[in-house]
């Protein structure tokens, strides 16, 4: 199954709102409520949809700082950090990156002494930077469909 403009079409309206129906999106891309949950259960099958996610505001929740820390791996400590890094409630993603570093994490915490704190973790893996979030510039924009 390709990614067809309709498909395309489906995939924004869900980008947007998670929470249309399927007769909505059927009605905003032209097609009949079944064909659209037919495409969409074809796309979670092959993998192109992923999921459906709540969008939480960290602030909000009791999390007054998020900062992004990238880590450069001490020797023979990059695989360890790879299995430790998923058990941390403060890393909201992490990516394995190219360049000086190995990861950049981003986390929510609750205040600096907790920045502190999760610091210390971090470093018995390896060398630490860190940098506060002030606010966001762009916030999970929809992927369109790729130019050829």
């Amino acid at each position: 199954m390709s990614v067809d403009s309709l498909n395309w079409k489906i995939l924004n309206c869900l980008q947007d709102n998670a929470r249309l129906s399927n007769t909505e999106i059927g009605r905003r891309v032209g097609i009949t409520s079944p064909a659209v949950s037919e495409r969409i259960k074809k796309m979670e099958d092959l993998g192109i949809i992923q999921g459906y996610h709540t969008t939480i505001s960290s602030f909000e929740a009791g999390y007054q700082l998020k900062a992004l820390i990238t880590l450069r791996a001490f020797m023979g400590k990059l695989k360890p950090f790879l299995e430790k890094v998923k058990t941390y409630e403060e890393v909201v993603n992490c990516y394995r990156i190219t360049g000086n570093e190995n990861f950049v994490m981003e986390v929510v915490l609750k205040n600096q002494k907790h920045l502190e704190l999760f610091i210390d973790q971090l470093i018995s893996y390896g060398e630490t930077k860190t940098q506060i979030v002030l606010s966001h510039v762009v916030k999970n924009n929809s992927i369109k469909k790729a130019g050829v």
